[in-house]
């Protein structure tokens, strides 16, 4: 499969979209399969990606303890909720990880699920890495559970 070469303005155009496109969408963020950001929507800062970073680290861990414990194929997706926030974080076939966050009474919380999944369907449009087997990948495993073998 040949990808196209993808640019960090049209990973930030895309992130600027998928927030636009949720009513009380706050940020989005991809991060690398180690952490390390690799692009986020408009507004958002270094240090709060970093931040995000450490927090993203944390919940995969938990995801991927929960999904060893129930035998029930790759970590998909996790949602936090908060009094006032909700956290996505979803882990796309190439083992890169989007994170969004929504906040605000009027916030659309099916509509970010669903868009946070549209967008882990188009990731390879977006994103400018591939990493591990392409037969991984098609198999739902989003390298999340290599990384922390």
């Amino acid at each position: 499969m040949t990808h196209a070469v993808v640019t960090a303005d049209s990973l930030t155009g895309a992130l600027d979209r998928l927030v636009d496109r949720v009513r009380g969408a706050e940020f989005a963020v991809v991060l690398s399969p180690d952490g390390l950001p690799l692009g986020a929507s408009r507004r958002v800062e270094p240090k709060l990606a970093e931040q995000i970073s450490g927090v993203v680290a944390g919940l995969l861990a938990l995801g991927l303890a929960a999904t060893r414990t129930c035998d029930a194929g790759g970590l998909r997706q996790i949602v936090v909720q908060m009094s006032r926030a909700f956290l996505f974080v979803a882990t796309i076939p190439n083992g890169t990880i989007l994170t969004v966050r929504i906040a605000g009474d009027e916030t659309e919380v099916g509509d970010m699920a669903y868009e946070v999944a549209l967008f882990v369907g188009q990731a390879e449009r977006h994103l400018p890495i591939t990493l591990g087997p392409a037969s991984a990948a098609r198999s739902g495993d989003s390298g999340a559970q290599r990384r922390l073998r």
